[in-house]
């Protein structure tokens, strides 16, 4: 018999009638859960709420069909506090469980705790009092000559800071509160560096965490801090906590503390640093804490990959890699076929190999018969998702070789043999992000309009990803007008908050590094990585991996621009040796004053919180206390990352249409250096650079050739600097002709530009910094001195370039560095070739 149950509204509370059944009981065994009322214990989702038993069967006539059991009427309510909906027998225990609190803090009721730092008075407590919630960090320290007492949860700062207002001077949270019956010191353990090495050489850990962890274990040890501590106050049977040392005060850590906390079932990471699937140093303390008192608790590392029933060792998996990687390109230009719109059912539903015969063993010995990967692939369109795709392999007897399905003819791109995109999708993603729209944004519109789910967000970029890296692009980077060695450029840092990189965990260099780099290893081992993700899961090492890293971190210029694949990247000799912090701070202090002005007030008061400011006052208040500040090292770095971010942005060179020449990404504060790195790399050096900091640049330049200066004459000035020609260049009268900038100089001289034949080399300031000058002597190096750079150097086109890289921020700052980089490096060759394009037109 069938029974049909309707929903009425009455005020928020529902109305279930069934038709009573004279042969059935009166309730089953089969629907005791979902009718019953709640556990003692309740998980996250509210277990006496009926949502998740009864609303996927409500259909758009709010008419639902359960067996029929002889239930006559049940009511259904919704919290007042929380909005959740579930019975209405249930909903008084539900508020006084959920939302009732402590009724006051005493021995018998109060939150668990345990003190984690004795020195500093630190405490882990419980967030809530039922169930299990991740602790958090409270200080109590009233011992000594400054006393503090603060909660690190930010709800309790704000209520604290509301009872001061409201003259409750002495009002305390229940997390301080409950400190007065903390009667437990967690033991420290003290961790074995055998072990992290362990942990390594078992791929639970990364080899570039084992310097940082074991750095940062020597800075507690230092500091006189407990390293890692177990934070055990129960609540939970399959979640494990640590309070793990931070040396770095972060919003995270405002106690140089932060809880990382383990899940057993679902064998997890999670820290407040970075998302559950990225690695940090805090999940490596972590795992080295864990894998020396319970090494039984962690999974054994997979040695091998399985893709359905066949078994992958990474030796095999790498060789595939390598292989698509050579023999697999996609053009760049792309056949108008194989990008036209077509159904989804007008794809083949097999992708099998199309190689009969071992592409890499002598003879080419026949391949064995293809076999089935899975049968439940789905292939990703423009017009939606078509799913149960059946994906093949092919093996060589001899070698044990796989291929794979990777034919862009069929207007198919396979990412991992389970997610296939159509290279329509693939294209219309590159033509998305060139106007800025994320990946993300796409499907996201795609999903909502086809009325689809769409495979995870991540795989699709993932996939787009491997397209790219797939693709023969140029990467020329060079102008139609310019050609490959511009006489004039111009210079400047594009600023991001790249969130995954922190320039104290980067590794150790080798003591006989000279800052040389093989640029074409360098990318191609970038490609391998972006392609590599399509062969090995997340959940087993991946030897493509690229870590950022002193030694191979190369940047990008032009083939023909370049003088060799061997080119220049210094940052390490950027390393503070003997330094003072004042010294330290001031390089960059006064730039970074500047961008404090374009900071909106509520970030200058998280800045002056951060550095222990004072917060009041108006916005010139502000900045005058954090400059006063940034003299002290520690306060540069903490105003530097809030508003530049972990790294040290991307030194470009464009030529004056807005052509980019060449991209390097900083993994410390931009310097000269970078930009005399990039410049020392090319074959030819440009007569005009245009530079926000060009005496700098010349001076640091000329100072790494000594022998023969490179900006010559008058140090890269346009004239002498004679008492005369100061006046006038501070009247603007002073003008110096550079005619052969317009037609080129014949004869040339030596080691003559190939453009102008002129041997001469200018630092110059562009219009858009010559409010900027601080030094007397820079007006010489003003742009407008020379009358031929007013119609060369085209400042709109430059600054329509670093406007369009700003609106990308927000989808590649939150991008791993090696992605980072790629990405980066693809969007701008793509916006280069439309650039140029249009200069044809014109």
């Amino acid at each position: 018999m069938e029974c049909n149950a309707s929903v009425v509204d009455q005020d928020h509370c529902y109305t279930l009638s069934f038709p009573v059944s004279h042969h059935s009981p009166l309730v089953s065994p089969e629907t005791s859960n979902i009718l019953s009322a709640s556990q003692p214990e309740a998980s996250s989702t509210d277990a006496c709420s009926p949502d998740a038993s009864f609303e996927a069967g409500t259909g758009s006539d709010n008419t639902m069909k359960l067996p029929s059991y002889g239930v006559r009427s049940l009511k259904v309510a919704r919290c007042p506090h929380c909005s959740l909906r579930l019975y209405k027998k249930n909903l008084s225990a539900h508020i006084q469980r959920k939302h009732a609190g402590l009724k006051d803090i005493t021995a018998a009721s109060h939150l668990k705790n345990v003190c984690v730092d004795e020195t500093r008075g630190i405490f882990a407590v419980q967030k809530v009092a039922h169930g299990f919630s991740v602790p958090i960090h409270v200080q109590r320290k009233t011992w000594g000559s400054h006393h503090q007492i603060r909660c690190g949860l930010e709800e309790c700062h704000k209520y604290q800071l509301l009872a001061l207002q409201s003259g409750l001077i002495y009002s305390l949270c229940e997390h301080i509160r409950s400190l007065d019956y903390c009667s437990q010191i967690a033991p420290e353990e003290l961790l074995n560096v055998e072990v992290l090495e362990d942990l390594v050489s078992l791929h639970i850990v990364e080899e570039s965490m084992m310097a940082t962890c074991s750095l940062r274990q020597k800075a507690a040890e230092k500091d006189h801090v407990p390293f890692s501590v177990l934070v055990d106050l129960g609540g939970s049977t399959h979640q494990l906590c640590f309070s793990v040392h931070e040396p770095k005060m972060r919003s995270f850590s405002c106690f140089g503390r932060v809880v990382v906390t383990y899940n057993l079932i679902k064998d997890s990471w999670h820290c407040p640093c970075t998302n559950p699937h990225k690695s940090c140093p805090h999940k490596s303390i972590g795992k080295w804490h864990l894998f020396q008192i319970r090494k039984d608790l962690l999974p054994a590392p997979a040695q091998e990959i399985s893709h359905s029933d066949f078994q992958y060792s990474a030796t095999e998996l790498e060789r595939s890699v390598r292989y698509t990687y050579a023999e697999k390109k996609i053009p760049a230009a792309l056949p108008a076929a194989s990008t036209a719109p077509r159904a989804l059912t007008n794809y083949p539903v097999c992708l099998i190999p199309t190689e009969e015969t071992c592409k890499l063993c002598a003879g080419h010995p026949r391949l064995e018969e293809g076999f089935l990967i899975t049968d439940k692939a789905a292939i990703v369109g423009m017009s939606g998702v078509k799913h149960n795709i059946s994906t093949y392999n092919k093996r060589c007897p001899k070698c044990h070789m796989h291929y794979r399905y990777q034919e862009w003819r069929d207007g198919l791109h396979n990412f991992n043999d389970h997610v296939i995109l159509t290279i329509e999708l693939c294209v219309y993603m590159r033509h998305s992000l060139q106007s800025h729209v994320s990946v993300s944004r796409v499907i996201s519109s795609l999903a909502s309009f086809r009325g689809q789910k769409f495979p995870a967000v991540s795989i699709i970029f993932q996939a787009y990803c491997h397209f790219e890296a797939l693709t023969k692009a140029e990467y020329s980077y060079s102008c139609v007008n310019c050609g490959h060695f511009p006489a004039v450029v111009i210079m400047d840092l594009h600023r991001n908050s790249l969130s995954k990189l922190e320039v104290s965990e980067l590794k150790k260099l080798p003591e006989d590094f000279d800052g040389h780099h093989d640029i074409e290893d360098f990318w191609d081992s970038v490609h391998l990585e972006m392609i590599s993700q399509g062969f090995f899961p997340r959940s087993s090492p991946n030897p493509f991996v690229v870590c950022s890293c002193y030694e191979h971190w190369a940047p990008w210029i032009g083939k023909e621009t370049r003088k060799s694949d061997n080119v220049l990247n210094t940052e390490f000799s950027k390393m503070p040796t003997s330094k003072t912090e004042g010294e330290l701070s001031s390089v960059t202090a006064d730039r970074l004053c500047d961008e404090l002005l374009n900071q909106k007030e509520a970030t200058l008061q998280s800045l002056c919180k951060s550095c222990g400011v004072e917060t009041g006052g108006s916005r010139t208040d502000l900045i005058i206390r954090l400059r006063e500040k940034l003299m002290n090292q520690q306060t540069y770095f903490s105003v530097y990352q809030t508003i530049w971010g972990g790294s040290g942005g991307w030194s470009v060179i464009a030529c004056p249409h807005g052509i980019v020449y060449s991209l390097k990404f900083n993994l410390q504060t931009e310097s000269p250096r970078d930009f005399a790195d990039l410049l020392l790399s090319w074959k030819h050096f440009p007569n005009v650079c245009l530079y926000d900091s060009a005496h700098g640049l010349a001076t640091h330049t000329n100072s790494r050739v000594p022998g023969s200066p490179l900006f010559h004459p008058h140090e890269g000035k346009p004239a002498p600097s004679t008492m005369e020609n100061l006046a006038k260049a501070g009247c603007q009268e002073l003008k110096v002709p550079l005619p052969w900038l317009k037609e080129k100089r014949e004869p040339s001289g030596d080691d003559g530009h190939p453009v102008t034949g002129s041997s001469h080399h200018y630092a110059l300031h562009d219009k858009l910094h010559h409010s900027n000058l601080k030094d007397p002597y820079d007006v010489l190096r003003r742009a407008d001195i020379v009358p031929e750079l007013q119609d060369l150097v085209k400042t709109k086109a430059v600054k329509h370039l670093f406007a369009d890289m700003r609106k990308n921020n927000y989808f590649l700052n939150s991008m791993a560095p090696s992605t980072h980089v790629f990405l980066m490096r693809n969007l701008i060759e793509h916006r280069n070739m439309f650039c140029n394009t249009q200069l044809l037109e014109t």
